[in-house]
């Protein structure tokens, strides 16, 4: 499938690249990442990246703004995303042919071409396998490709803590830790907070609701984001703030938009993506997302959550 994939990617004059909606780390690594290998590799290609940028990650790469007819003929590369409702910009749909390239669990499977893998640390990892694959092939690594895909494998393995670290993973990113960018600079923009959204995780960590059965659950309304003026995207930096604490075995926030309620999931060892999926969600074993519409749902939520971390233990 790699091969296939290159064959495309050389195939075509023009290829956009997206990611999902409310884009992390990886989601920004992987696109931005296999963009930058492939002006990197055929510079007379026309190369794009679109999307919604996120403010807390503009520092990665800046998108590009795009017209309707940009989308004819071109080669759509979706990194990171798992349905093709959650793809942030829908005019994929008009662009010559589609490939996925994912490390989510494959439920919906979109695309002319697809490569998933769920046992990559995260969509990043993959694009440098990709790399790897097609070095022989004509494929470049460049320092602003090799600074993106390791924020990427950085940031959805939360600094190589979580489960999905593999020794290829820590392969892959001492590999790329012998380009040319500065790491020191490149974690203190990922991890570096303002210090309202520091004072929105005093609040969390001294309100959070944990069980006896180690399920805990923090609600930000709002009003209470309005409170500390802090952003949803904000709020969900913290989300793993709560793995620190001992006892925990999953937990969950609630994060007030303005037409729904995110549900953020996370676990120690609990399968939570089977309880996401049953609100529009979906996600790793122990990292999940989902939407509800009203408060009441969460409680639900929470009863679910509680009824899984007493079956763990």
């Amino acid at each position: 499938m790699k091969e296939q994939i290159i064959e495309q990617i050389k195939q075509y004059d023009k290829i956009i690249l997206h990611r999902h909606v409310r884009p992390d780390p990886d989601a920004y690594g992987s696109q931005a990442g296999l963009a930058e290998i492939i002006k990197a590799s055929f510079p007379d290609k026309k190369v794009y990246t679109t999307g919604i940028p996120e403010p807390t990650l503009t520092f990665l790469h800046e998108l590009d703004e795009l017209k309707d007819e940009d989308f004819e003929d071109a080669l759509i590369i979706v990194c990171d995303t798992a349905n093709t409702d959650r793809i942030d910009d829908q005019r994929y749909v008009n662009g010559a042919k589609v490939i996925k390239i994912d490390h989510h669990p494959n439920e919906d499977a979109y695309g002319d071409l697809l490569w998933v893998d769920t046992s990559a640390s995260s969509a990043s990892e993959m694009i440098y396998e990709l790399y790897l694959s097609g070095k022989d092939e004509g494929l470049k690594m460049s320092d602003a490709a090799a600074r993106l895909i390791y924020a990427g494998i950085v940031g959805d393995t939360g600094r190589f803590l979580y489960p999905s670290t593999t020794q290829k993973t820590f392969d892959y990113a001492g590999e790329l830790i012998k380009y040319d960018f500065e790491r020191s600079a490149l974690y203190n923009s990922l991890y570096e907070m303002d210090a309202h959204v520091l004072k929105l995780q005093g609040y969390v960590l001294q309100n959070f609701h944990m069980s006896e059965n180690g399920a805990a659950h923090v609600k930000l309304t709002k009003e209470k984001l309005a409170e500390f003026n802090a952003a949803p995207s904000e709020a969900s930096l913290l989300v793993s703030t709560l793995g620190s604490v001992k006892g925990i075995s999953a937990w969950v926030f609630f994060i007030e938009e303005e037409k729904e309620i995110r549900v953020r999931l996370r676990s120690k060892g609990p399968i939570v993506n089977e309880l996401a999926k049953q609100y529009n969600g979906g996600g790793h074993p122990v990292a999940a997302g989902a939407s509800i519409y009203k408060w009441d749902e969460a409680e639900e939520v929470i009863e679910k959550l509680e009824a899984i971390c007493k079956e763990y233990r």
